[in-house]
C-alpha cells in the first residue's frame, strides 16, 4: 500500500501544527489508565512468549507507547506520518528508533514482526480505506504473532466521524471492526471496553488479535 490519499498529508499537516501541546497532552496517559495499561501488558507478554521478534508501533505519535513496550521487554519501534511528532519522539525516547512513514507501508519484511500496536493510529483512515492498512499489518506480523488496535467505540452506532481536536477522525463499532480484521486474516483473542473517564467524550475499544501459525 502506499500513501497515497489526500487525508493522509492533512493528517500529518494537523498534527505538525500542534505536535508539542499533543505531546505534553498524552505523554502521561498510560499513567492514569490501568486498564489500558493491563491490555498492552498482555499483548506483550504474548509477543515475548512466541519468541525475540522486534514489534512496531504504527502511528507512534511522541513515542510514549513505544517506550512503554520497551519497558515491557519488547524490542520496539515506532513510525508516524507526522515529522515533528518523530522529531519529539527522538528527543524524548532517544534509545528507541522512530521513523517519518506511514503505517500504510511498514519497514519491515513479510512476517518479521511479532506484534504491531495500533493505538488511536487508525481513527483518521476513512472507513473505505482502513482494510488495506490491517492488510499491511497482517503481512509483517508473522504467523503466530499478535496486533493490538486501540480506538474510539461507536456505543451500538455505525461508524460515525466526529470532531477530533487536531484533525476529523472516526469512531468504530467493536464487531464491525474486528470482522475486518478477520477478512484480512487475524483471528479475535480478546477485545475490551472502556467508559470515558474525566475529560474523555467516547467509550474506548481494544482489540487484540492473532495471526493463525498456519497463515
Amino acid at each position: 500500500m502506499t500513501a497515497s490519499s489526500s487525508y493522509l498529508s492533512a493528517t500529518a499537516d494537523a498534527y505538525d501544527a500542534v505536535a508539542d501541546i499533543y505531546a505534553d497532552f498524552v505523554r502521561d496517559s498510560l499513567d492514569r489508565q490501568p486498564l489500558d495499561r493491563a491490555i498492552i501488558a498482555a499483548f506483550a507478554e504474548l509477543v515475548r512468549a512466541a519468541g525475540p521478534r522486534p514489534v512496531v508501533e504504527a502511528g507512534c505519535g511522541p513515542g510514549y507507547v513505544t517506550a512503554h513496550l520497551r519497558d515491557l521487554g519488547l524490542d520496539a519501534s515506532g513510525v508516524d506520518l507526522s515529522a515533528e511528532l518523530i522529531r519529539i519522539a527522538r528527543r524524548d525516547h532517544p534509545g528507541l528508533r522512530f521513523e517519518v512513514g506511514s503505517m500504510g507501508a511498514v519497514d519491515a519484511a513479510d512476517g518479521e514482526l511479532g506484534g504491531l500496536l495500533s493505538w488511536y493510529s487508525l481513527i483518521h483512515t476513512p472507513p473505505a480505506e482502513l482494510p488495506p492498512y490491517l492488510a499491511e499489518f497482517r503481512r509483517v506480523v508473522a504467523p503466530g504473532g499478535h496486533l493490538l488496535l486501540g480506538f474510539f467505540e461507536s456505543d451500538g452506532g455505525p461508524v460515525s466521524q466526529f470532531d477530533h481536536k487536531v484533525t476529523p477522525a472516526y469512531r468504530w463499532p467493536i464487531d464491525e471492526l474486528a470482522g475486518l480484521a478477520r477478512k484480512e486474516g487475524f483471528v479475535e483473542v480478546a477485545r475490551m471496553s472502556r467508559e470515558p473517564v474525566e475529560g474523555e467524550r467516547f467509550r474506548h475499544g481494544r482489540l487484540l488479535m492473532a495471526r493463525p501459525d498456519h497463515a
